[in-house]
Protein backbone atom coordinates (compact mmCIF):
# COMPACT_ATOMS: atom_id res chain seq x y z
CA UNK A 1 0.00 0.00 0.00
CA UNK A 2 1.42 3.40 -0.86
CA UNK A 3 1.84 5.93 1.93
CA UNK A 4 -0.90 8.40 0.94
CA UNK A 5 -3.44 5.58 0.64
CA UNK A 6 -2.36 4.18 4.01
CA UNK A 7 -2.51 7.60 5.69
CA UNK A 8 -5.87 8.55 4.19
CA UNK A 9 -7.58 5.22 4.94
CA UNK A 10 -6.42 5.03 8.57
CA UNK A 11 -8.91 6.25 11.14
CA UNK A 12 -9.24 6.21 14.93
CA UNK A 13 -10.78 2.89 15.91
CA UNK A 14 -13.05 2.96 18.93
CA UNK A 15 -14.66 -0.46 18.55
CA UNK A 16 -12.42 -3.52 18.52
CA UNK A 17 -13.18 -7.20 18.05
CA UNK A 18 -11.90 -9.71 20.60
CA UNK A 19 -9.84 -11.51 17.95
CA UNK A 20 -6.30 -12.09 19.25
CA UNK A 21 -3.44 -10.29 17.53
CA UNK A 22 -0.71 -12.41 16.00
CA UNK A 23 2.76 -12.02 17.53
CA UNK A 24 4.22 -11.19 14.12
CA UNK A 25 1.94 -8.16 13.80
CA UNK A 26 2.80 -6.93 17.29
CA UNK A 27 6.48 -7.34 16.40
CA UNK A 28 6.03 -5.12 13.33
CA UNK A 29 4.42 -2.42 15.46
CA UNK A 30 7.25 -2.63 18.00
CA UNK A 31 9.81 -2.38 15.19
CA UNK A 32 8.05 0.75 13.90
CA UNK A 33 8.49 2.25 17.38
CA UNK A 34 12.16 1.32 17.35
CA UNK A 35 12.95 2.96 14.02
CA UNK A 36 10.87 6.12 14.54
CA UNK A 37 12.84 9.35 14.33
CA UNK A 38 13.38 11.34 17.52
CA UNK A 39 15.06 14.64 18.31
CA UNK A 40 18.83 14.28 17.91
CA UNK A 41 18.15 10.52 17.63
CA UNK A 42 18.23 10.34 21.43
CA UNK A 43 15.54 7.63 21.32
CA UNK A 44 13.84 8.41 24.64
CA UNK A 45 10.88 6.14 23.90
CA UNK A 46 9.92 3.44 26.38
CA UNK A 47 7.01 1.29 25.23
CA UNK A 48 4.93 -1.02 27.39
CA UNK A 49 2.78 -3.70 25.72
CA UNK A 50 -0.26 -4.11 27.95
CA UNK A 51 -2.18 -7.28 27.18
CA UNK A 52 -2.67 -9.28 30.37
CA UNK A 53 -6.10 -9.14 32.01
CA UNK A 54 -4.55 -7.37 35.00
CA UNK A 55 -2.80 -4.75 32.87
CA UNK A 56 -5.86 -4.07 30.71
CA UNK A 57 -8.00 -3.71 33.85
CA UNK A 58 -5.60 -1.05 35.14
CA UNK A 59 -5.76 0.78 31.81
CA UNK A 60 -9.57 0.72 31.81
CA UNK A 61 -9.62 2.06 35.36
CA UNK A 62 -7.53 5.01 34.16
CA UNK A 63 -9.32 5.90 30.91
CA UNK A 64 -12.59 5.28 29.15
CA UNK A 65 -10.64 5.27 25.89
CA UNK A 66 -9.25 1.73 25.86
CA UNK A 67 -12.27 0.69 23.74
CA UNK A 68 -11.91 -2.97 24.77
CA UNK A 69 -8.81 -3.37 22.64
CA UNK A 70 -6.97 -6.66 23.25
CA UNK A 71 -3.65 -4.77 23.42
CA UNK A 72 -2.82 -1.26 24.58
CA UNK A 73 0.63 0.16 23.97
CA UNK A 74 1.74 2.76 26.50
CA UNK A 75 4.16 5.14 24.84
CA UNK A 76 6.40 6.70 27.48
CA UNK A 77 9.58 8.70 27.43
CA UNK A 78 12.71 8.49 29.50
CA UNK A 79 13.12 12.08 30.70
CA UNK A 80 16.90 11.67 30.99
CA UNK A 81 17.17 10.86 27.26
CA UNK A 82 14.95 13.58 25.82
CA UNK A 83 16.62 16.43 23.98
CA UNK A 84 16.37 20.00 25.24
CA UNK A 85 15.87 22.72 22.64
CA UNK A 86 18.65 25.25 23.36
CA UNK A 87 16.69 28.34 22.33
CA UNK A 88 13.32 27.77 24.02
CA UNK A 89 14.51 25.36 26.71
CA UNK A 90 11.63 23.02 25.89
CA UNK A 91 12.07 19.27 26.00
CA UNK A 92 11.37 17.01 23.02
CA UNK A 93 9.75 14.12 24.91
CA UNK A 94 6.10 14.75 24.05
CA UNK A 95 6.95 15.35 20.40
CA UNK A 96 9.16 12.26 20.26
CA UNK A 97 6.41 10.19 21.87
CA UNK A 98 3.86 11.44 19.33
CA UNK A 99 6.20 10.61 16.44
CA UNK A 100 6.75 7.09 17.81
CA UNK A 101 3.00 6.61 18.29
CA UNK A 102 2.31 7.80 14.73
CA UNK A 103 4.77 5.28 13.31
CA UNK A 104 3.10 2.58 15.40
CA UNK A 105 -0.40 3.59 14.22
CA UNK A 106 0.62 3.48 10.58
CA UNK A 107 2.40 0.15 11.06
CA UNK A 108 -0.74 -1.26 12.69
CA UNK A 109 -2.86 -0.10 9.76
CA UNK A 110 -0.38 -1.61 7.29
CA UNK A 111 -0.93 -5.08 8.80
CA UNK A 112 -4.72 -4.81 8.99
CA UNK A 113 -5.08 -3.59 12.58
CA UNK A 114 -6.82 -0.51 13.91
CA UNK A 115 -5.62 1.89 16.56
CA UNK A 116 -6.52 5.10 18.35
CA UNK A 117 -4.14 7.76 19.68
CA UNK A 118 -5.24 8.43 23.27
CA UNK A 119 -4.12 11.28 25.51
CA UNK A 120 -7.26 11.16 27.67
CA UNK A 121 -5.77 9.52 30.77
CA UNK A 122 -4.18 10.64 34.01
CA UNK A 123 -0.44 10.10 33.54
CA UNK A 124 0.21 10.33 37.29
CA UNK A 125 -2.34 7.63 38.14
CA UNK A 126 -1.10 5.55 35.23
CA UNK A 127 2.49 5.82 36.41
CA UNK A 128 1.42 4.81 39.92
CA UNK A 129 -0.79 1.91 38.76
CA UNK A 130 2.02 0.40 36.70
CA UNK A 131 4.80 1.37 39.12
CA UNK A 132 6.80 3.01 36.35
CA UNK A 133 10.39 3.86 37.27
CA UNK A 134 11.35 7.40 38.23
CA UNK A 135 11.90 9.51 35.12
CA UNK A 136 9.66 7.41 32.88
CA UNK A 137 6.66 9.50 31.82
CA UNK A 138 3.63 8.23 29.88
CA UNK A 139 2.83 10.36 26.84
CA UNK A 140 0.08 8.44 25.03
CA UNK A 141 -1.86 5.21 24.96
CA UNK A 142 -2.42 3.28 21.77
CA UNK A 143 -5.25 0.72 21.88
CA UNK A 144 -4.67 -1.73 19.00
CA UNK A 145 -6.63 -4.61 17.57
CA UNK A 146 -8.84 -5.84 14.79
CA UNK A 147 -11.72 -3.52 13.99
CA UNK A 148 -15.14 -4.83 14.95
CA UNK A 149 -17.55 -5.62 12.11
CA UNK A 150 -19.56 -2.50 12.98
CA UNK A 151 -16.58 -0.14 13.30
CA UNK A 152 -16.79 3.02 11.22
CA UNK A 153 -14.81 6.27 11.22
CA UNK A 154 -16.29 9.03 13.38
CA UNK A 155 -18.05 11.74 11.36
CA UNK A 156 -15.39 14.27 12.31
CA UNK A 157 -12.75 12.05 10.66
CA UNK A 158 -13.88 13.34 7.29
CA UNK A 159 -13.68 17.01 8.29
CA UNK A 160 -10.40 18.20 6.80
CA UNK A 161 -9.16 21.71 6.20
CA UNK A 162 -8.10 22.59 2.69
CA UNK A 163 -4.37 22.92 2.13
CA UNK A 164 -4.86 26.65 1.63
CA UNK A 165 -6.29 26.89 5.16
CA UNK A 166 -3.04 25.86 6.84
CA UNK A 167 -0.16 26.13 4.37
CA UNK A 168 1.56 29.42 3.61
CA UNK A 169 4.28 29.68 1.02
CA UNK A 170 6.79 32.48 1.56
Amino acid sequence: MDFMKLASERFSVRDFSDRPIEKEKLDIIKEAARIAPTAKNNQPQVVYVLKSEEALKKVRENTRCAFNAPVVFAICIDEAKQWRQPFSGEFSGNIDGAIVATHMMLAAESVGLGSCFVCYFDPYKFKEAFELPEGITPVALLPVGYKSDLCQPAERHFLRNSIEDFVTEL
